[in-house]
């Protein structure tokens, strides 16, 4: 029975999907141990693995980072970016390098999986530590410098141009060295403290030192690069475990008539402000022929400062799997695992996002010709509205969701996920 490890953060887009991983395993008798927050020792225990906490110094938690770190609300822009993979990312090394040592001399694990941001795996990449074969997840579009793309964050296309390629070149050269070099310093920096070796790569690109780099969606879903290593690896998306016990709300036959059904989400982190895309959304639906459903990712209802329309519905939460298949267009900031779990359903998106990696997920959709791409975060109901008319009258976007759907039905990403397990296990064997 092979002892795996998966290293996590706790934020719901790093650790849900790794939950769905270790549940596979677990499944297929893999003995596994999620390393995470103490918050989710239940749900660890509900995929039948064993939870190990890590400290609060460790980790980081989405709803309180403007309180937990003075003066992150004073930064915005490129200031916010270097603040942000400083504070969140760097600063916790040390405390998890020193969970990973002590749960490596404890307990022989066969493979570890890392959650990309889980940067305290890197003293064991970078070979200062003995350690079993590591797998690093990323939980966001890929976003390793090459040179067919620009870097990431900048919402660009792909070009493999000798213009496109200078481009690239140029802007990469400029985000590394200058825009974010304070995030690749503070880096080494903190690598120098712990006796370890400087990176030998940029700080973003560093999950590339693993045996594997698991992408979490399908090669159709992201830009061609000529020069990928070849152990980067696809797998197709990360389903959430089937929703069980729901119970439809009154309004739920409305969803099978003849008008076209509208749902729009901020997600569950990027919802303070129901006014950047849900109440846009409301009212320039509002007098639509179309249903819309809104759900606020947890927060109440009433929180909507807004009268509600005749042809909208407002819910907290419905499950994805249940609600997609009824959906015609999905208006989100952006979300990785939304936009994906749409996708696979065949569903057309309009993407307004601007933070975090959202610019990235709406330039993809926009170039694979599933969606359209808002280039804003807060858009107005004008613009909505004319988006969502536009995916409804032309059918090329459906189409395009439908290849991609096509695309993810033709993988298994947890299924992959074990097998690449398998692959590097198998490897260290053999050597």
């Amino acid at each position: 029975m092979p002892e795996i490890l998966i290293a996590s953060l706790s934020p719901t887009g790093h650790i849900g999907p790794l939950l769905r991983v270790a549940q596979g395993l677990v499944d297929r008798g893999d003995h596994v141990t999620v390393l995470t927050s103490a918050a989710h020792e239940a749900k660890v225990r509900a995929v039948g693995a064993t939870p190990e906490a890590i400290s609060a110094e460790a980790d980081f938690d989405l709803t309180r980072l403007d309180i937990d770190l003075p003066g992150r609300a004073d930064t915005s822009g490129i200031k916010r970016v270097n603040f942000d993979i400083v504070r969140l990312f760097i600063a916790p090394m040390p405390h998890q390098t020193a969970v990973l040592s002590k749960l490596f001399n404890r307990r022989r694990f066969d493979a570890v999986i890392a959650d990309a941001g889980f940067f305290g795996i890197l003293p064991f990449l970078l070979g200062e530590r003995a350690r079993p074969p590591i797998l690093t997840y990323t939980t966001t579009p890929l976003m390793v410098s090459s040179r067919d793309t620009a870097p990431s964050g900048l919402g660009l296309a792909p070009s493999s141009t000798m213009f496109g390629r200078l481009r690239n070149s140029t802007l990469n050269v400029l985000s590394q060295k200058v825009l974010l070099r304070q995030s690749h310093q503070a880096a080494n920096q903190q690598l120098r403290r712990m006796n370890c070796r400087p990176l030998p790569m940029f700080i973003l690109d560093s999950g590339l030192l693993a045996d594997r780099y698991i992408v979490p969606t399908v090669p159709e879903f992201d830009y061609p690069r000529s020069d990928l290593p070849a152990h980067v690896r696809y797998v197709g998306v990360v389903h959430p475990v089937a929703s069980q016990g729901f119970r439809p709300p009154p309004w739920w036959g409305q969803l099978d008539g003849d008008r076209p059904v509208v749902h729009v989400t901020q997600g569950t982190i990027d919802n303070a402000d129901l006014g950047r895309l849900l109440e846009p959304t409301i009212t320039a639906l509002g007098g639509e022929d179309v249903v819309v459903v809104a759900t606020t990712g947890g927060r109440h209802v009433s929180d909507l400062n807004m009268a509600l329309p005749m042809n909208t519905y407002v819910a907290e939460y419905i499950p994805h799997d249940v609600l997609l298949p009824k959906v015609d267009v999905m208006v989100t900031n952006g979300g990785y695992g939304a936009v994906q779990q749409a996708l696979s359903a065949g569903v057309p998106l309009v993407v307004a996002g601007n933070t975090e990696d959202k610019p990235e997920v709406a330039a993809r959709v926009a170039w694979t010709g599933a969606g359209i791409n808002l280039k804003t975060g807060t858009p107005t109901p004008a613009a909505v509205r004319s988006a969502v008319r536009k995916v409804l009258n032309d059918g090329r976007y459906r189409r395009g969701a439908q290849e991609l759907e096509a695309a993810f039905a033709r993988r298994d990403g947890v299924a992959e996920i074990a097998a690449l397990v398998d692959e590097v296990i198998t490897e260290r064997v053999t050597r």
